[in-house]
C-alpha cells in the first residue's frame, strides 16, 4: 500500500478534503493584503478632506475572513466521518492478509495500528503540505506585487531549505525503520511479562525516538538562521528602499511572516514523510 493506492481506493472523499482545505487557504492567505487595503482606507478617511469610504475594502476583508472561517469548520466536521471509515477498512485488510499468511498477533496487531498513519497523513499531513505549499507560494507572490526585489529575497531561501530538508530525510529514514521495527516486536514483549525486558524495549524505543529528535532539532536550528538572514533583508528593503504605506507595511511583514511561519513546518513534514516511507513498505509486503 501506497498514498496513490489510498487516492485511488478512497477518491471521492480525499477530493472533497483536499478541496476545502484548498478554499480555506486561498481565503486565509489573501487575508493581509485585503486587511492592508483597510487600513489604508481609514487612514486616508481620517487624513483627508474628501470623502474617502473603506465600507468596500472592510467588505471585501470580512467577505475573505468568513469564507476562511466557514470553510475551516466545515473540514473539521467532515473530516472524522471521512478519514475513520478510510481506516476501519484498511486495518481489515491488514487483518484479513495478516491471518492469511500466518503473521504473529504482535506483527499483525502492530502493522494495523501503523497503518493509521496512512489515515493520519491523508487527513493532517496533506493539508499541512496544502496549507505550507499555499501559504509559502501565496506570500512569494504576494510580495512580489509590492518589491520584486522582497520577493525574490524569499524565493532565494528555497533552495537551502530543500537542501537541509534532503540531508534530514535521508539520516532520519534508517531510523524510523528500526523504530517501527521495534513497535512491530511488543507484544512478543509485554507477553513474557518481564519487566527488565519491557524496560530495555522501551530504552531501545526511545534511544531511536532521541537520534530522530536531535536531526529535527538540527534542520529547524539550520533552517531559522537562514530565515533570520531574509528576514532582515526583507526588512530593509521594506522600510528603508520603498516608500510603502502603513497599510503596505503591514501587508508585507504579515506575508513575511506567513513565510517564516510555515517554513518552520517543513521538518515535521518531513519527519512524517520518511516514516510513511517505510510504512508503506511494509505493508505493501502484506499484498505480495
Amino acid at each position: 500500500m501506497n498514498l496513490l493506492d489510498l487516492f485511488r481506493r478512497f477518491r471521492s472523499g480525499i477530493i472533497v478534503a483536499t478541496l476545502l482545505v484548498v478554499i480555506e487557504n486561498v481565503a486565509w492567505i489573501a487575508e493581509p493584503a485585503l486587511f492592508g487595503n483597510v487600513i489604508d482606507a481609514l487612514i486616508e478617511k481620517a487624513t483627508s478632506e474628501t470623502a474617502v469610504s473603506y465600507i468596500m475594502p472592510l467588505l471585501i476583508w470580512i467577505g475573505a475572513f468568513l469564507l476562511n472561517s466557514g470553510v475551516g469548520a466545515l473540514r473539521r466536521m467532515l473530516d472524522p466521518r471521512i478519514f475513520l471509515r478510510m481506516f476501519t477498512e484498511i486495518a481489515t485488510d491488514v487483518a484479513r492478509s495478516a491471518k492469511v499468511k500466518g503473521h504473529s498477533v504482535s506483527k499483525t496487531a502492530a502493522r494495523a495500528e501503523l497503518s493509521r498513519e496512512f489515515i493520519t497523513f491523508a487527513e493532517y499531513r496533506i493539508p499541512d503540505v496544502i496549507e505550507q505549499t499555499i501559504s509559502i507560494g501565496g506570500a512569494v507572490f504576494a510580495l512580489l506585487f509590492f518589491d520584486w526585489r522582497i520577493a525574490l529575497s524569499c524565493l532565494f531561501i528555497v533552495f537551502p531549505l530543500l537542501a537541509i530538508s534532503r540531508l534530514y530525510n535521508k539520516r532520519v529514514i534508517t531510523l524510523q525503520k528500526d523504530l517501527h521495527d521495534n513497535r512491530e516486536e511488543a507484544y512478543e514483549v509485554f507477553s513474557t511479562k518481564d519487566p527488565d525486558k519491557v524496560h530495555a524495549y522501551y530504552t531501545t524505543q526511545a534511544k531511536a525516538e532521541q537520534r530522530i529528535a536531535n536531526w529535527g532539532a538540527f534542520n529547524f536550528g539550520a533552517m531559522r538562521i537562514f530565515l533570520l538572514l531574509i528576514f532582515l533583508v526583507v526588512l530593509y528593503i521594506a522600510i528603508d528602499l520603498d516608500d510603502f504605506s502603513t497599510g503596505n507595511i503591514y501587508s508585507i511583514v504579515a506575508y513575511l511572516w506567513t513565510f517564516v511561519t510555515s517554513s518552520e513546518y517543513l521538518p515535521e513534514l518531513m519527519e512524517s514523510w520518511t516514516s510513511l516511507k517505510d510504512i508503506s513498505e511494509r505493508l505493501m509486503t502484506e499484498a505480495v
